[in-house]
Protein backbone atom coordinates (compact mmCIF):
# COMPACT_ATOMS: atom_id res chain seq x y z
CA UNK A 1 0.00 0.00 0.00
CA UNK A 2 2.96 2.34 0.53
CA UNK A 3 3.83 1.93 -3.14
CA UNK A 4 0.18 2.61 -4.05
CA UNK A 5 0.36 5.88 -2.12
CA UNK A 6 3.62 6.80 -3.85
CA UNK A 7 2.02 6.13 -7.24
CA UNK A 8 -1.01 8.25 -6.26
CA UNK A 9 1.35 11.10 -5.28
CA UNK A 10 3.28 10.77 -8.57
CA UNK A 11 6.40 9.69 -6.65
CA UNK A 12 6.63 6.08 -7.80
CA UNK A 13 10.36 5.79 -7.10
CA UNK A 14 9.98 7.16 -3.55
CA UNK A 15 9.54 4.16 -1.23
CA UNK A 16 12.80 2.56 -0.17
CA UNK A 17 11.64 0.71 2.95
CA UNK A 18 11.13 -3.00 3.27
CA UNK A 19 8.55 -4.75 5.40
CA UNK A 20 11.33 -5.66 7.86
CA UNK A 21 12.30 -1.96 8.09
CA UNK A 22 8.73 -1.11 9.08
CA UNK A 23 8.59 -3.93 11.62
CA UNK A 24 11.89 -2.76 13.15
CA UNK A 25 10.94 0.94 13.19
CA UNK A 26 7.54 0.26 14.75
CA UNK A 27 9.33 -1.59 17.55
CA UNK A 28 7.56 -4.83 16.70
CA UNK A 29 10.85 -6.74 16.93
CA UNK A 30 11.48 -5.61 20.51
CA UNK A 31 13.67 -2.64 19.56
CA UNK A 32 12.95 1.05 20.03
CA UNK A 33 9.75 2.44 18.53
CA UNK A 34 10.20 5.22 15.97
CA UNK A 35 6.67 5.14 14.57
CA UNK A 36 3.22 3.73 15.10
CA UNK A 37 1.51 1.91 12.25
CA UNK A 38 -2.25 1.50 11.93
CA UNK A 39 -3.60 -0.98 9.40
CA UNK A 40 -7.28 -1.10 8.54
CA UNK A 41 -8.68 -4.38 7.27
CA UNK A 42 -12.04 -5.25 5.81
CA UNK A 43 -14.55 -6.24 8.46
CA UNK A 44 -14.35 -9.98 9.19
CA UNK A 45 -11.49 -10.41 6.66
CA UNK A 46 -8.20 -9.84 8.48
CA UNK A 47 -6.12 -10.34 5.34
CA UNK A 48 -7.87 -7.79 3.09
CA UNK A 49 -6.10 -4.50 3.69
CA UNK A 50 -8.08 -1.31 3.15
CA UNK A 51 -5.67 1.36 4.32
CA UNK A 52 -2.97 2.42 6.74
CA UNK A 53 -1.60 5.33 8.73
CA UNK A 54 1.93 5.91 10.00
CA UNK A 55 2.49 8.36 12.86
CA UNK A 56 5.16 9.38 15.33
CA UNK A 57 5.57 11.45 18.46
CA UNK A 58 6.93 14.96 18.03
CA UNK A 59 7.45 17.97 20.24
CA UNK A 60 6.68 21.68 20.17
CA UNK A 61 8.68 24.21 22.16
CA UNK A 62 5.43 26.15 22.59
CA UNK A 63 2.91 23.37 23.16
CA UNK A 64 4.85 20.31 24.33
CA UNK A 65 3.77 16.86 23.16
CA UNK A 66 2.50 16.54 19.60
CA UNK A 67 1.66 13.70 17.24
CA UNK A 68 2.60 13.73 13.57
CA UNK A 69 0.66 11.84 10.90
CA UNK A 70 3.28 11.00 8.29
CA UNK A 71 1.01 9.11 5.92
CA UNK A 72 -2.58 8.03 5.67
CA UNK A 73 -3.82 6.02 2.72
CA UNK A 74 -7.03 4.27 1.77
CA UNK A 75 -7.29 2.12 -1.31
CA UNK A 76 -9.45 3.77 -4.00
CA UNK A 77 -12.25 1.19 -3.88
CA UNK A 78 -12.75 1.93 -0.16
CA UNK A 79 -12.78 5.73 -0.36
CA UNK A 80 -15.97 7.68 0.32
CA UNK A 81 -17.14 4.83 2.59
CA UNK A 82 -15.77 6.10 5.92
CA UNK A 83 -12.51 4.13 5.99
CA UNK A 84 -10.31 7.25 5.87
CA UNK A 85 -12.35 8.95 8.55
CA UNK A 86 -12.09 5.84 10.72
CA UNK A 87 -8.29 5.81 10.40
CA UNK A 88 -8.01 9.55 10.98
CA UNK A 89 -10.22 9.39 14.08
CA UNK A 90 -8.09 6.52 15.45
CA UNK A 91 -4.96 8.65 15.01
CA UNK A 92 -6.63 11.66 16.65
CA UNK A 93 -7.75 9.47 19.56
CA UNK A 94 -4.19 8.20 19.97
CA UNK A 95 -2.89 11.79 20.04
CA UNK A 96 -5.31 12.61 22.86
CA UNK A 97 -4.42 9.38 24.68
CA UNK A 98 -0.77 10.52 24.62
CA UNK A 99 -1.84 13.94 25.97
CA UNK A 100 -0.68 15.66 22.80
CA UNK A 101 -1.62 19.27 22.23
CA UNK A 102 -1.99 18.85 18.48
CA UNK A 103 -1.95 16.52 15.49
CA UNK A 104 0.19 17.73 12.58
CA UNK A 105 0.26 16.43 9.00
CA UNK A 106 1.04 17.51 5.44
CA UNK A 107 -1.28 17.33 2.44
CA UNK A 108 -0.24 17.88 -1.16
CA UNK A 109 -1.79 21.00 -2.68
CA UNK A 110 -3.64 19.09 -5.40
CA UNK A 111 -4.92 16.29 -3.14
CA UNK A 112 -8.75 16.38 -2.97
CA UNK A 113 -8.50 15.06 0.62
CA UNK A 114 -7.64 18.62 1.70
CA UNK A 115 -11.37 19.37 1.89
CA UNK A 116 -11.89 16.20 3.96
CA UNK A 117 -9.38 17.40 6.57
CA UNK A 118 -10.72 20.95 6.55
CA UNK A 119 -14.26 19.61 7.11
CA UNK A 120 -12.93 17.80 10.18
CA UNK A 121 -11.58 21.09 11.56
CA UNK A 122 -7.96 21.06 10.35
CA UNK A 123 -6.48 24.40 9.35
CA UNK A 124 -4.01 25.08 6.55
CA UNK A 125 -0.93 26.60 8.21
CA UNK A 126 0.46 27.65 4.83
CA UNK A 127 -2.44 30.07 4.58
CA UNK A 128 -2.97 31.06 8.21
CA UNK A 129 0.60 31.17 9.53
CA UNK A 130 2.76 31.23 6.38
CA UNK A 131 4.76 28.14 7.36
CA UNK A 132 6.94 26.57 4.68
CA UNK A 133 8.14 22.98 4.68
CA UNK A 134 11.88 22.39 4.17
CA UNK A 135 13.89 19.19 3.90
CA UNK A 136 17.54 18.14 4.00
CA UNK A 137 18.28 14.72 2.56
CA UNK A 138 20.87 12.64 0.76
CA UNK A 139 24.22 14.27 0.08
CA UNK A 140 23.09 17.61 1.50
CA UNK A 141 22.31 16.00 4.86
CA UNK A 142 25.49 13.93 4.80
CA UNK A 143 27.66 16.94 3.94
CA UNK A 144 26.19 19.00 6.77
CA UNK A 145 26.49 16.14 9.26
CA UNK A 146 30.14 15.68 8.30
CA UNK A 147 30.83 19.33 9.23
CA UNK A 148 29.89 18.56 12.84
CA UNK A 149 32.86 17.35 14.78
Amino acid sequence: MIQELADFENMSDGPRLSESDLIRDAGLDGGPEYCEIYVLTKENVSTEYIGYAICFKSYSTWNGRCFFLEDIYVRPQHRQLGAGKHLFLAVAARAKELNCSRLDFHVLEWNPARKFYENLGAKDLTVSEKWYLYRLEGDNLTNLANKYS
